[in-house]
C-alpha cells in the first residue's frame, strides 16, 4: 500500500534537532519499509533537502512557520498525491482538512500528547475527527484515558502502543563498547570516582529540574562523592538562556557538589552521557504523556527515579527497574527516593539490569512497528460502508443523549421570542383597554380631534424625498461570503 506519514510542524525527520515524535518515526521506518511504499511528509530544514529518497523511504519537506501555513501546505501536497493510508502524528486538527482532499484514504492518528483537550481543539471538531479516523494510537494508557474520558465514543478505536528504544545504541557504561567513552567523558568533566545522577530533558518549569537541584544539598549530607549532569536546553537545539535556564544555572552554582550543564546534545551523541551516568532521574511536574528518556535510561542499564505524572509510571515496575515519587512538587520526595537507591548499590545494579532486560524484551522498535502494522491491517479490512456505519454508531450516543449547544441556543431564542411576543400582546391589550376607558370619559373632545385628523395632509414645498440619494450614498452590500466545510480554530 501507498502510505503517507504526516509529522508535526515543529521539527524535521530524521531527528537532527531531536524530538520524541521525530525519533519515533525515524526508528520504525526500517521495520515498515519491507511491507509498504512509505512517504514521510514533514517540515523543511536548511540541513536537509526538500525532497529525497533514502533507503527506500521518500521524504518530502515543506515550510513550517505556523500551524495554519503548514496545514495548507500538507493539504496542497495530498491533493495532488493520492495515498491508500495517511497516518497523522499528534495533530487531530489536520484530520478534517486532509479528509476533504483524500475522501477515500484510510486515516489513522497517533497521539503523543493530550491534543484532544478543549483548549487545543473544539469539541465539535474533535467529535468529527474521532468519527473520521479508522484508529487512534496512543503512546500511553494515560493519553488514551484522557481521550476516552472526554469522548467515550472513541474507546473502540483506541490502542496503546508503547514506544521503543535502540538497545544497540543505548548501552550500559559497563559494556565493552562504552567503557572507554564513559571513562573519557567522566574524566573530561571532573566526574571520576563520582556517583553521577543524570537528568535529560528540556529546561522548563514543567520538567522540574529545579526540584532535583533543591534536593541535592540534603542528599550530599547523606551520600559522599555525588555529581549531577543536566542535559538539555530551553527548546531542543536552541541553547538560548531564558529566565528559567538562568535560574537553574544560578541554583546549580550555589551547590557544593559538581553540576555539569551540557546544553543541547545531538541525538547521535546523547547515548554517551547515559553510559557515563549511574542513576537517572525524571522530575516532571506536569501530566506528561510518557517521556521517552525512560526507555533510553532502561536500555543504558540505569535505575530510574520518576514522578507519578501522566504516563511516566506506566513503564516502572515497583522496586524492579525504578521508583516513583508521588509528590514531585516537594524536593523531599526526590531526597527519599534517590537516597533509598544510593544506600543500596546492589539494588541499583539489579534495577539497572532489569531495566536493560525490559528494553530488550518489551521496548524494541521491531515490536512498535509490528503493532503499528496490525493497526493498519485492521483498518484496511474495514470497507467504506463499515466505516460509515461505525462513524454513525460512535456518534449516536452523543447525539441522542443531549441537545447540542446550537440547538439549545435555537430553543432559547424561540422561547425568548414567544415570551416577547406575549408581553407585547399583553401590553397592547392593556393600552387598548386604557384607551377605551379614556374614550368613554372624554367623548366630546374625541369627536373634535377626529374631525381635525380627517383634514387632508398638505405636503410642504420645502420637503425633499432623500431616500434614493441615501441609498446611493450608502452603497455596497452587508452580505459576507464565507467558505464552506470544516472550521479550523
Amino acid at each position: 500500500m501507498k502510505i503517507l506519514m504526516v509529522c508535526t510542524e515543529k521539527l524535521p525527520v530524521p531527528p537532527i534537532l531531536g524530538g520524541a515524535i521525530q525519533t519515533y518515526i525515524a526508528s520504525i521506518l526500517p521495520h515498515l519499509r519491507p511491507f509498504h511504499d512509505i512517504t514521510v511528509l514533514g517540515v523543511n530544514d536548511p540541513a536537509l533537502p526538500d525532497e529525497e529518497t533514502v533507503d527506500g523511504i521518500h521524504y518530502v519537506r515543506i515550510p513550517r512557520k505556523v500551524f495554519e501555513i503548514y496545514r495548507d501546505n500538507v493539504v496542497r501536497y495530498i491533493e495532488s498525491h493520492p495515498f491508500d493510508f495517511i497516518h497523522i502524528f499528534n495533530r487531530p486538527r489536520l484530520v478534517l482538512p486532509i479528509r476533504q482532499v483524500a475522501p477515500h484514504a484510510k486515516l489513522i492518528i497517533s497521539m503523543h500528547n493530550d491534543m484532544f483537550d478543549a483548549e487545543k481543539i473544539e469539541p465539535e471538531e474533535a467529535n468529527a475527527v474521532i468519527a473520521t479516523v479508522s484508529g487512534i494510537v496512543t503512546i500511553s494508557n494515560y493519553v488514551g484515558n484522557v481521550i476516552r474520558e472526554l469522548y467515550p465514543q472513541a474507546a473502540p478505536k483506541l490502542r496503546t502502543i508503547y514506544s521503543g528504544v535502540d538497545a544497540e545504541r543505548f548501552l550500559p557504561g559497563t559494556h565493552q563498547k562504552m567503557q572507554k567513552i564513559r571513562n573519557e567523558l567522566r574524566k573530561a568533566h571532573g566526574l571520576e570516582n563520582k556517583t553521577v545522577i543524570l537528568f535529560a530533558g528540556r529546561l522548563s518549569r514543567n520538567k522540574g529540574v529545579d526540584k532535583l537541584l533543591e534536593a541535592l544539598p540534603a542528599l550530599a549530607k547523606k551520600h559522599k562523592e555525588l555529581a549531577l549532569v543536566i542535559i538539555g536546553s530551553k527548546w531542543f537545539s536552541e541553547n538560548k538562556v531564558n529566565d528559567y535556564v538562568a535560574y537553574v544555572r544560578a541554583l546549580a552554582g550555589t551547590l557544593s557538589i559538581p553540576v555539569v550543564t551540557t546544553g543541547f546534545v545531538a541525538p547521535d551523541e546523547i547515548q554517551n552521557w547515559f553510559a557515563a551516568a549511574d542513576l537517572f532521574v525524571c522530575t516532571s511536574q506536569w501530566q506528561e504523556p510518557l517521556a521517552r528518556v525512560h526507555y533510553e535510561a532502561m536500555a543504558a542499564g540505569l535505575p530510574i527515579v520518576t514522578t507519578a505524572r501522566g504516563g511516566n509510571p506506566e513503564v516502572i515496575f515497583a522496586n524492579e527497574n525504578g521508583l516513583v515519587v508521588e509528590n514531585p512538587e516537594d524536593p523531599n520526595g526526590f531526597v527519599a527516593a534517590i537516597s533509598q537507591l544510593l544506600s543500596d548499590k546492589a539494588k541499583m545494579k539489579k534495577m539497572g539490569e532489569k531495566g536493560r532486560e525490559l528494553a530488550l524484551s518489551l521496548y524494541t522498535w521491531e515490536r512498535v512497528a509490528s503493532e503499528l502494522l496490525e493497526v493498519w491491517e485492521q483498518a484496511d479490512e474495514l470497507t467504506d460502508t463499515e466505516m460509515t456505519i461505525a462513524a454513525v454508531e460512535l456518534t449516536e450516543a452523543t447525539q441522542t443523549e443531549a441537545i447540542t449547544e446550537q440547538e439549545e441556543k435555537q430553543v432559547d431564542e424561540k422561547q425568548a421570542k414567544k415570551e416577547k411576543k406575549k408581553e407585547k400582546k399583553e401590553e397592547k391589550k392593556a393600552k387598548k383597554a386604557a384607551k377605551e376607558k379614556d374614550k368613554e370619559s372624554t367623548q366630546p373632545n374625541e369627536e373634535k380631534t377626529t374631525k381635525q385628523k380627517r383634514q387632508p395632509f398638505i405636503l410642504s414645498s420645502s420637503y425633499t424625498d432623500t431616500s434614493d440619494s441615501k441609498k446611493k450614498k450608502k452603497g455596497g452590500s452587508s452580505d459576507r461570503k464565507t467558505g464552506s466545510g470544516f472550521i479550523i480554530s
